[in-house]
């Protein structure tokens, strides 16, 4: 194999990794809870992704602060990782974080053109605008929000619950693969017409949805969470920019 095959081969392996993954995320985290504050700073509501309020009434259910224990868990997660990958450390390439992004927004781009083109030209209807009474620094940081949050839950979650579920019950590992990805790509569809910030339900718009989460399932798959985020999220903020 060349030598460019050998690094091709090289960058896949390794940002396929947790280590990886779990360091691209961090950077839409912190931007999301931060811009959420440059937005909001003296809100008593501070409008959020579903999956994040989900999380953080739990905590306050319990009595806990829900983003102090948030960033505890995160910080958690990442010693035990960090220890895991710890091999990894040594030949950790900051250039891949870089040529990750890259990918992400290639698999964006695609994932709108194509998706955007399946719907319309099946059913000649044109999708809604993100909600407009937000200011743009409030969508963006839902567009991160989304990336990390709605990710962690449909694909790192939900796709890993029904994997196992199918696997167990299926003895064709392509059946059960295929199986998971289509229930948690329709739960995923439909989770949006949940909720205060909920859309209001069209065939066309569940049809995006349904293909968009399918496809993301496939990347988490292929290439794991932080690859997942971070198209989700490039293409949240295409939307809103465009």
């Amino acid at each position: 194999m060349s030598k460019f095959g050998d690094s091709i081969k090289h960058y896949f392996s390794s940002t396929g990794s947790l280590l990886y993954s779990y360091l691209i995320s961090l950077p839409l985290l912190l931007l999301y809870e931060a811009l959420l504050y440059l937005a909001q700073p003296d809100a008593n509501h501070v409008v959020r992704i579903s999956v994040d309020v989900w999380i953080k009434s739990l905590f306050q259910y319990i009595g806990q602060d829900a983003l102090s224990i948030t960033l505890i868990l995160v910080a958690l997660i990442g010693v035990v990782i960090l220890y895991r990958e710890r091999k990894r450390l040594s030949s950790l390439k900051l250039s891949y974080f870089f040529t990750m992004l890259i990918e992400a927004s290639f698999y964006a781009f695609v994932l709108a053109l194509l998706i955007n083109l399946t719907v319309n030209s099946l059913l000649q209807m044109i999708q809604a605008d993100p909600v407009e009474q937000l200011s743009m620094i409030q969508k963006m940081a839902l567009s991160l929000g989304a990336g990390l949050y709605e990710e962690l839950f449909f694909r790192v979650i939900l796709v890993s619950v029904l994997l196992f579920i199918f696997r167990k019950i299926f003895s064709k590992a392509l059946l059960a693969y295929g199986l998971a990805m289509l229930l948690a790509a329709a739960i995923f569809s439909f989770a949006h017409y949940i909720g205060e910030l909920g859309d209001p339900f069209t065939l066309g718009s569940f049809l995006f949805r349904f293909l968009f989460g399918l496809a993301l399932n496939a990347i988490y798959i292929w290439r794991g969470f932080g690859m997942a985020a971070w198209t989700h999220a490039i293409y949240d903020l295409m939307v809103i920019v465009y």
